[in-house]
């Protein structure tokens, strides 16, 4: 018994979907296609029902991949029944859905959601009226609450026993512009008496007014964002500080434990250094995932982000990206995994997947905790000032090459739009869904970080284990001389090629693996593993570098490390939001291949003036 829920973005499909499946419910792609596809289940009365959330849409006549899935679905009979969503509190809109759907003889229910917001409109519907004149159950709701959901469930019951269609369809044209109009004529006469507003002008508020200013209502927005992530950074900072103390208080016990039982060396290194730092950065993840949904999913229930999205979506729109993306473009800035995982915004698959591409051009905040560090000892103030504006110019410059490499595919040219929208009125959120559903991403980040992050570290274990704890016997060190040759043509030795792999598993690490294999006062796994715990001497770290390797190198080394994979986390987050193994692949392919071309363009261009 397949139920599939049916609606444009935004109208509550995925509140439905989680609060019926819970848990229940398995999340991956549509064979063949980039579109994500989310089934579960459900018990009710002893029989178990499943959950299909069809991608959602604007509309059915399209040939976007999200449409067509959609429309052979419901055409092949895999639904038994479609559940309908249409957003009360803008009932005329958001009933053209339905109105596509008319097209399409299968049974159905239709839902009322956000009937909260349209009482608080003073906005009144006659549902039983609707009910007649459609021929199918019209049932009032407010997904965002708890309450309702049986009855839900009991009518999803009876209709499948004994199900409606509708008995009221558009009449169809003879062209396109025909169909179009016939469809608004039939929602006209549909709605005829079923919607009464008491105050039907909407007046623009103060702040609406300055928010929708071309460039105030920008620089407003920005502040908004930033100060938004700033508090999400509070919220997981105790989270984080929790899990940070893991590896402190395992390392040594597990590691003594281990070598009293006469434990091999490197299986004591896994269990005592990789097992906690994987739960520790697991942690970290979900602790970031549970921050940002907390607080940016307030900001979207309460209609902040439809502004954003509208003053942005003419700028964004120049990469392929909606509006809707400067949220977690600005967020990259704090963290690439808060950038990612507000990624779920964005209205369909591709248009996600080509916003978390972009999300890696952006730097986060532990790079500017290690480049100005690695500039300073090269360079005087005034030339570090230079290298982290040379950094940010060309974020915009890689920003703009990834919207072209891979906007094609994401998001072809042909399936963009601009945003024609009405703006939400400004409501109340419902602080109990967003805490559950916040808390549910976050759980679910973890289990599958765990499994993701583990299988990185193990690899970059396996590569950078010593057992006398010497950079010279691991692996990494004989691979990264033997290609030295290489590396040395994109202007890196073999010590700062380990250096920017490193940065590939955490940014945080850069800082600590070179003291490892300039100074030699820790092993390359502590220095990796243990980053924000193990201490590095800055000036004895730099006194070796700065007779070791050249200006040049430096600076290219700078901008290899800022423009390479963000982290491992960031990794594993980019393939648990997109499902597609290929895609992460892809980017991530692409981002050690540019970071690495880039940094032979400004080795060879800084050898001509630098030592």
């Amino acid at each position: 018994m397949k139920i599939a829920l049916l609606g444009q973005p935004n109208s509550g499909k995925s509140t439905v979907f989680n609060q019926l499946t819970g848990s229940r419910q398995h999340v991956g792609n549509w064979p063949g296609k980039t579109v994500e596809k989310r089934d579960g289940t459900y018990q009710y009365h002893g029989k178990e029902y499943t959950v299909v959330d069809l991608p959602g849409s604007y509309g059915l006549t399209g040939n976007s991949d999200e449409e067509v899935i959609t429309v052979n679905y419901i055409k092949n009979g895999e639904a038994d029944l479609v559940c309908i969503l249409v957003d009360a509190s803008q009932l005329e809109r958001s009933m053209y859905m339905l109105a596509e759907f008319a097209t399409i003889d299968a049974p159905a229910v239709l839902l009322l959601n956000m009937m909260d917001v349209a009482k608080e409109q003073n906005k009144e519907i006659n549902d039983k009226l609707l009910q007649e004149r459609l021929g199918i159950p019209v049932l009032p709701f407010t997904a965002a609450k708890d309450t309702g959901y049986e009855e839900l469930k009991a009518l999803f019951e009876k209709e499948l026993a004994s199900p409606h269609r509708l008995i009221s369809r558009p009449m169809e044209g003879t062209d396109l512009m025909t169909k179009e109009n016939q469809k608004y004529t039939w929602i006209s006469q549909i709605l005829n008496g079923v919607t009464n507003t008491a105050n039907a002008d909407y007046q623009l508020s103060r702040f609406d007014k300055l928010l929708l200013k071309p460039f105030l209502g920008k620089l407003v927005t920005i502040g908004i964002i930033l100060v938004a992530f700033l508090v999400a950074m509070i919220i997981c900072i105790p989270f984080m500080g929790v899990g940070s103390m893991l590896p402190g208080l395992l390392n040594e016990p597990i590691a003594n434990l281990l070598n009293a039982l006469h434990v091999h060396t490197w299986l004591v290194s896994v269990f005592s250094l990789i097992i906690p730092n994987t739960i520790y950065f697991s942690m970290s993840m979900a602790a970031f995932v549970f921050g940002v949904n907390l607080v940016f999913g307030y900001l979207e229930e309460v209609g902040f982000l439809a502004r954003a999205a509208y003053l942005f979506d003419g700028v964004l729109s120049k990469i392929g990206l909606q509006g809707k993306a400067v949220a977690p473009i600005l967020m990259g800035f704090g963290c690439t995994i808060g950038g990612a995982s507000g990624t779920r915004v964005m209205d369909n698959w591709g248009q996600r997947m080509l916003a978390m591409a972009v999300v890696w051009a952006v730097p986060c905040g532990s790079i500017w905790g290690i480049i100005p560090v690695i500039s300073n000892m090269f360079f005087p103030a005034w030339g570090t000032l230079l290298v982290c504006v040379g950094i940010l110019v060309y974020v915009f410059i890689l920003m703009w090459i990834v919207s072209k490499l891979f906007g094609k595919s994401l998001s072809p040219e042909n399936t963009r739009s601009g945003v024609i929208m009405e703006l939400p009125p400004y409501h109340k959120a419902h602080w109990k869904h967003i805490f559950k559903e916040s808390f549910y991403k976050a759980s679910d980040i973890f289990t599958r970080a765990l499994r993701t992050v583990s299988l990185i570290s193990l690899i970059f274990w396996a590569f950078s284990y010593s057992g006398t704890g010497n950079v010279e016997n691991s692996l990494l060190y004989r691979v990264g001389t033997t290609i030295e040759p290489v590396t040395r043509f994109f202007g890196l030795g073999w010590r700062t090629f380990m250096a920017f792999l490193s940065s590939a598993f955490a940014k945080e690490a850069v800082l600590g693996t070179l003291n490892a294999i300039f100074v030699g006062q820790s092993s390359l796994l502590d220095a990796t593993f243990n980053a924000k715990s193990a201490g590095v001497d800055a000036l004895a770290l730099s006194g070796v570098m700065t007779q070791t390797i050249s200006q040049a190198e430096a600076l290219a080394f700078m901008f290899a490390c800022t423009f390479n994979i963000p982290c491992v986390m960031a990794l594993s987050t980019t393939y648990r939001e997109s499902h597609s193994f290929k895609w992460t692949a892809r980017v991530a392919l692409f981002y050690v291949g540019s970071a690495l071309l880039l940094s032979c363009i400004v080795y060879h261009i800084a050898s001509l003036f630098l030592v």
